[in-house]
């Protein structure tokens, strides 16, 4: 199944693809160097928990093997995003994505223009 992505996506997942790159150089996850467009923008969190759809703390800018591999062995998953958010960031994004979010057409106007700061402040 293709994931349908738009605009917003796009925007928020250069976002963590960048982010990434100046934290490590590359992979989050296993800190290899990689370039850009080998970077994925991986969310702890579902996508479909709209409410953390565009959070920071629910993503992690990641190669293509450690995305496979984590999302193979959730428990591992959720042990690195533990330790990266240290407990009160993690315990903090768990109670924002359960809490209900409609992603309808003026959140998408105002989480463009959310992401376009996030994207100026790298």
């Amino acid at each position: 199944m293709k994931i349908k992505l738009d605009k917003n996506d796009i925007l928020f997942s250069r976002y963590i693809r960048l982010r990434a790159l100046m934290r490590v150089g590359g992979c989050e996850y296993c800190e290899k160097p990689k370039p850009f467009g080998k970077l994925q923008c991986s969310h702890f969190k579902g996508r479909g928990k709209h409410s953390t759809r565009f959070d920071p703390d629910n993503c992690a800018g990641i190669c293509f093997n450690c995305h496979i591999y984590l999302g193979a062995n959730p428990d591992i998953h959720t042990a690195w995003f533990q330790k990266r958010l240290g407990s009160e960031r993690y315990d903090a994004l768990a109670r924002r994505a359960n809490t209900p979010f409609k992603y309808g057409k003026v959140a998408k106007k105002e989480i463009e223009l959310y992401l376009n700061k996030l994207l100026e402040t790298l």
